[in-house]
């Protein structure tokens, strides 16, 4: 079939665009033919249709956001930009289905998450009005995030983020949002968890990454402690910090290697008031902290005379791993960890406890809190191979057998399967 993947944007190394390029290699496996529509496409996800109103940073996509989701009276505009631009998105997605001749159509995360509400209105009223079959990929919903609590336009939302449509198939990523979408909604929906593919050795020191630490004025003397995740306040940054300052104070117990923290992922998202607080803080705590997202590209690459990294190459020099989120959909950055056979510390957070521990990870896990008896662990860890060999290995199997790609392409068959043999008669027009 002729699958049309659809979201505000396919570019960098956030988790939606991740999670996308791992269904479409897992789909064209099995013999599918996957397209792509966004406000922004790399060069993974080709061929496509490229709408710049689609990307969620679209100023009056923002305009709209900011209105519907602040404290001032909503624009007497509101109504009408809303329209304008759903009108525009609608054509484009019927452009996109006849250009591609779709079959299913496969929505990526823009009819959970409300950061493009025009696109979320216009992919309802499409779906309505043609039928088409399409499976809505969750990664994380409204209530979950406390920016959304406040709202003008709540119809808007409950209708829209998700819809209940007879044509489209629900999924989601961990069973805390099956059993939520299930509370809220009526929808029943299928767990897909994040996955990785396993199926080939990870890369390692290549002629390109040799000289990464010595171009980010590191060398073979820091102990790389890698944050791979994008600065935004629920990833927990701040206990980073924390425990690359109790290794510092604990330097000799290192063998004289000198604990430095490196962000691979950009800040702005979100603002750069948390970024900014990070830096005051690694600056009063004395922790080397190394912001490098310009340097790390989806795909290692020289252009115009500079060198830029992938995100691969960061976890081939890193020695130990950060994850401590105090909430994540899933968890895509602890499944890459996994797969390079570094030690990770993580945060207990909820989908973690409820998903993920339970299959018998060993990881040096926390509350919350980075403390003497944390650091101490992540010392031995880092000091005692025997330690950390049975740690990776062990970790490395238990992702193997719950998160590759052939753990969930069977579910992934079924899924379009469903979704082919789900379109209803479509809605009259007009």
């Amino acid at each position: 079939m002729n699958l049309g993947f659809v979201s505000t944007r396919f570019a960098g190394t956030d988790g939606v665009s991740l999670e996308t390029t791992k269904w479409s290699t897992i789909l064209r496996r099995q013999g599918h033919n996957t397209f792509f529509c966004a406000g922004a496409l790399d060069e993974e996800h080709q061929p496509g249709m490229l709408v710049p109103e689609m990307h969620f940073a679209h100023p009056t996509v923002r305009a709209l956001h900011d209105a519907a989701f602040g404290l001032r009276p909503m624009p007497e505009d509101f109504s009408v930009l809303m329209e304008g631009m759903v009108n525009s998105l609608l054509g484009a997605l019927k452009q996109f289905q006849a250009e591609y001749r779709l079959d299913v159509l496969i929505i990526q995360n823009a009819l959970a998450i409300p950061m493009h509400l025009p696109l979320g209105v216009a992919l309802v009223r499409f779906l309505a009005e043609t039928g088409m079959p399409a499976i809505a990929h969750h990664h994380d919903f409204y209530w979950e995030r406390s920016r959304f609590a406040h709202c003008s336009v709540p119809q808007l939302l409950r209708s829209t983020f998700p819809p209940d449509l007879p044509n489209v198939v629900h999924v989601v990523i961990n069973s805390a949002a099956q059993r939520d979408l299930q509370a809220r909604f009526g929808i029943p929906s299928t767990v897909v968890p994040n996955v990785f593919d396993f199926s080939h050795a990870a890369p390692g020191i290549t002629p390109h990454n040799s000289d990464l630490r010595t171009s980010l004025g590191l060398s073979d003397e820091h102990l790389l402690v890698l944050q791979p995740t994008r600065v935004v306040r629920r990833k927990g940054i701040e206990l980073s910090l924390e425990l690359v300052r109790g290794l510092r104070r604990r330097k000799r117990r290192l063998r004289g290697k000198e604990p430095v923290l490196l962000i691979s992922h950009p800040a702005g998202d979100e603002g750069f008031d948390y970024f900014n607080h990070l830096q005051k803080l690694a600056r009063r705590w004395r922790v080397p902290l190394f912001y490098a997202a310009d340097r790390f590209h989806p795909s290692a690459t020289i252009s115009e005379g500079v060198k830029y990294y992938s995100l691969w190459d960061a976890y081939v020099h890193a020695d130990f791993v950060t994850y401590p989120s105090l909430y994540e959909g899933f968890g895509n950055a602890l499944l890459e960890a996994i797969y390079f056979r570094l030690p990770v510390l993580v945060n207990r957070y909820s989908v973690y406890n409820q998903d993920i521990a339970p299959l018998g990870f060993d990881l040096i896990e926390i509350e919350g809190v980075v403390d003497d008896e944390v650091v101490d662990k992540v010392i031995e860890v880092l000091c005692d191979p025997v330690r950390r060999r049975r740690m990776v290995e062990h970790n490395y199997e238990v992702a193997r057998s719950h998160f590759s790609y052939e753990a969930v392409s069977p579910t992934l068959a079924a899924l379009v399967e469903k979704a082919a043999n789900s379109s209803p008669t479509p809605l009259p027009q007009g």
